[in-house]
């Protein structure tokens, strides 16, 4: 099939990221950690979807307390940054670019979680004793999520500094650079959103009190790696682990407004909770902006790349798309069938669903 040649398609930069195109593999838990350590099932993972301009990981909780899931990696030991290495040499090897997201879950979580990774079973903790809806997944199974501990001061300031260590580990593990979490119901959502936060104090109330946390983050990863290594990614009212952001125009308008003076290497926004508000921010962003538009069904994915072409965004970002497809540039290159994975296997086990996907040049219609 013939397909109009995108600009999608073309290399760019992204701060001190050096991109080979606009397209990105956007970040997917996938949960095949060896306890808190990258493998070497990873390092094959991402480095079959090398082709995209850059790769996100999956999030990487920068403490333990940030650990939500099962088998999910870490940045905050030197066993850890080890395992990562490979990982990260592997992308490069093959020619790609790789950027560590940073994730802290926050109140979605369970002790038992925790317990089996071997730090004990820790409460979470969020911006207030809110519980959140719904069932978490455990190493026994799903269970209700539990009422978290409300962080006090001085583990509001830990937590900022856990993040920042996790940038300079990324750093030091061979990572392109960092995405800072901000999106999809954990911590740093949760303080902007206005049910799972109901602090009085500096950290709750107010849009201004409530972007807080995630500025200084922001500010100490960006004082620890540059911000020209540094990405946000930020999810409107997408209302994902129980989050409510009532006012959620005013608390982005103001947040992205004060984003504006770090100079970011980008804004990644995830646009499911109000596309409408996606031209808004992106007038009021100075940098490159990287969109997951809202686009559910996956036959229309392709479609995605036009908003490159037309301004709407600097990069485009896609996730399951890129689990059955590690050739998925070469495809929407050339106009190729796109494969559907199988979500069955989406999480957790082993290679299977995981690193057999196969390309387009090694797929039983081509053989």
């Amino acid at each position: 099939m013939d397909v109009q040649p995108s600009t999608a398609f073309q290399p760019t930069t992204a701060g001190r990221l050096r991109l080979r195109n606009r397209i990105v593999m956007s970040p997917m838990t996938r949960s095949r950690a060896f306890g808190t350590r990258a493998t070497d099932d990873m390092a094959v993972y991402y480095a079959q979807r090398a082709g995209a301009g850059l790769i996100v990981t999956e999030g990487i909780q920068p403490s333990p307390i940030g650990q939500g899931y099962p088998d999910t990696p870490g940045l905050h030991s030197a066993e850890q940054v080890a395992a990562w290495r490979r990982v990260t040499d592997a992308v490069h090897d093959a020619g790609g670019s790789i950027v560590a997201q940073l994730m802290h879950t926050g109140r979605i979580g369970h002790p038992s979680t925790t317990e089996a990774a071997g730090h004990g079973p820790l409460t979470p903790v969020g911006p207030s004793a809110v519980q959140a809806g719904g069932q978490v997944f455990t190493p026994t199974g799903p269970q209700r999520n539990v009422v978290p501990r409300a962080l006090t001061e001085d583990e509001i300031a830990s937590t900022i500094q856990d993040f920042a260590t996790a940038a300079r580990h990324a750093i030091d593990a061979g990572f392109d650079g960092v995405e800072i979490h901000g999106a999809n119901g954990y911590l740093l959502h949760q303080f902007l959103s206005t049910n799972a936060n109901r602090r009085t104090d500096r950290w709750g109330g107010s849009p201004q009190n409530r972007t807080r946390l995630t500025l200084d983050v922001v500010a100490a990863v960006v004082d620890a790696i540059g911000a020209d290594r540094t990405g946000l990614r930020l999810s409107p009212a997408n209302g994902l682990g129980d989050t409510v952001e009532a006012g959620h125009v005013e608390t982005y308008t103001t947040l992205v407004r004060e984003l504006g003076r770090f100079d970011l290497a980008y804004l990644h926004l995830v646009e499911a909770g109000d596309p409408g508000l996606t031209p808004v921010l992106r007038g009021l962003w100075p940098g490159v902006l990287m969109l997951n538009p809202a686009t559910p069904e996956p036959q229309d994915h392709p479609g995605r790349l036009a908003l490159v072409d037309q301004g709407a965004a600097d990069l485009i970002s896609f996730g399951r798309l890129f689990i059955a497809n590690p050739d998925l540039v070469d495809r929407l290159a050339t106009g190729a069938e796109l494969a559907l994975p199988d979500m069955s296997k989406a999480y957790g086990g082993d290679h299977r669903g995981y690193t057999d996907y196969p390309t387009l040049a090694h797929s039983p219609a081509a053989a």
